[in-house]
């Protein structure tokens, strides 16, 4: 990509920083009256928040602190390559977005009234969780004192070790690291533990991520390929999701398995979506490449779900807006099961933890689908706008790797010659030099952008269906700065 072409890019879309508004404090009448000092107090509170949202870890730091190390206890492994390997991510600094989002969702969620909590029959709740059911019975719980920690196998049949062979007594990688009492209090157990689940199911997203697209480095440092060998990354990946799945069993709430079970099987789809574009490509026999795939046999029924993005059959007389609107809501869909799923599915399932009603748990679905979206259109952004080195991973590696992303897309509208250039994946010498030319003439970037702001807006208004509080001030003002992120 031509330097000079890309710092061009770059200056054509400053992305604008977020002014933090500090209240007005400390303000003091001459008058001694007592009164007034009181009145001018009460002023200031209204004004003043609870908590300084220039950091919004600052409400949930406690969990966020000790995320790193209940993650380290979850996924122990009896082989210390391995646990080098699957904890080798977890050691470099990262934004951690999808915890932090559901531990402070959470925290907005206990805002509810507890009467307004009861989607469920109480004997469905975690007794054991939540107080106001706490003499209710429930068969399951009482079999497993409803715990995230506690094991629903004997350890010995878990593990594959015998008893009689080891001097100490067998214990669980799974037990979670000791917790102060009363410290975050309306922030469940199982919300917690959903919070590590989900960055350890990202994670393992990443290792895998970069092997396939043949990263070298990831958070500042030589990827997990790199430094391991494609092998032991996939490995590493794989024993990751296996140990967020026995933690998720472990949650014991049959919706949250589900949730959390799907989106994992969504990251795949959306991979392979990404891999091989069947909008551009219509020949389902065929990868981009053009080589054959085994075409079924018939003896196992190989049907797909409705939920995709097809064209007519009819494709002959198709326009050039008929496909070019298929190719985005491809990307757009594309873009949902690779970042947003994950986000979405695990807002629903923090609420489904709180016992909310649907309509909350709808919203909370929503606001994690829309901020999902609006996170991956700025990376996108960010792909052309900045370097290496900000970006902490390779900056172009989209266009490098094939890939027509919202930038492009719209320039694709505006000029369909890139269109051929789309479907053979920018592989001739000179595609991605004119991609770039038209991301520019036609301000891909500015759309896209703005398109990420429409996003944005309707996170926002989904977060004010629930009750004002510190935690949903904070989400609110991460959801802004989503836009204005620079790495």
């Amino acid at each position: 990509m031509n330097r000079l072409l890309q710092q061009s890019v770059r200056s054509s879309l400053k992305l604008r920083s977020v002014q933090n508004l500090k209240p007005l404090n400390g303000y003091r009448h001459s008058s001694s009256s007592p009164g007034f000092a009181a009145a001018i107090e009460v002023g200031e509170k209204l004004v003043e928040p609870k908590k300084k949202l220039d950091d919004p870890i600052s409400i949930v730091s406690h969990e966020m602190s000790s995320l790193a190390k209940n993650i380290a206890s979850l996924i122990g492994s009896g082989n210390p390559t391995l646990n080098r390997a699957a904890a080798y991510y977890f050691e470099s600094d990262s934004k951690k977005l999808r915890p932090l989002l559901v531990l402070l969702l959470s925290k907005a969620l206990a805002a509810i009234p507890k009467e307004q909590r009861n989607r469920l029959k109480p004997d469905h709740f975690d007794t054991c969780d939540q107080p106001a059911y706490s003499g209710v019975t429930s068969s399951i719980n009482n079999v497993t004192n409803g715990t995230p920690d506690n094991s629903l196998t004997p350890l010995k049949i878990l593990h594959g070790i015998n008893p009689s062979l080891i001097l100490a007594p067998l214990s669980s990688p799974f037990e979670s690291l000791p917790v102060e009492k009363d410290i975050n209090a309306d922030i469940l157990p199982k919300q917690r533990r959903l919070a590590e689940i989900v960055e350890m199911i990202h994670t393992a997203s990443l290792l895998h991520d970069d092997v396939i697209d043949h990263s070298d480095t990831r958070r500042g440092r030589p990827s997990g390929n790199v430094a391991f060998t494609n092998k032991m990354a996939v490995l590493a990946g794989d024993f990751l999701l296996g140990r967020a799945s026995v933690a998720i069993a472990r949650l014991r709430n049959p919706e949250v398995i589900e949730l959390i079970s799907t989106s994992i099987a969504n990251l795949v789809e959306g991979e392979f979506m990404q891999l091989k574009n069947t909008i551009m490509n219509r020949n389902p026999d065929r990868l981009d490449n053009g080589k054959e795939i085994p075409r079924p046999t018939g003896k196992v029924p190989n049907p797909g779900h409705e939920y995709s993005v097809t064209l007519p059959e009819n494709t002959t007389n198709i326009t050039h807006e008929q496909n070019w609107d298929a190719a985005f809501q491809y990307y757009l869909h594309k873009t949902y099961l690779k970042t947003a799923a994950l986000i979405s599915k695990s807002s629903r399932s923090s609420a489904v933890l709180s016992g909310a009603q649907e309509d909350v748990l709808e919203n909370c679905y929503q606001f994690g689908r829309n901020l999902g979206i609006c996170f991956q259109l700025v990376d996108d952004i960010l792909d052309f706008t900045r370097t290496s080195d900000e970006l902490g991973k390779p900056a172009g590696a989209d266009l490098q790797l094939g890939l027509a992303t919202g930038p492009v897309l719209y320039a694709w509208k505006e000029n369909p010659d890139l269109g051929p250039m789309i479907a053979r994946k920018f592989s001739q010498k000179g595609d991605i030099e004119y991609a770039v030319k038209n991301v520019e003439k036609y301000n891909g970037l500015q759309k896209t952008k703005e398109l990420a702001e429409e996003y944005k807006n309707k996170a926002l208004e989904n977060l004010r269906t629930l009750p004002e509080s510190d935690a949903r001030a904070a989400l609110e003002f991460l959801t802004n700065t989503v836009t204005t992120r620079t790495k």
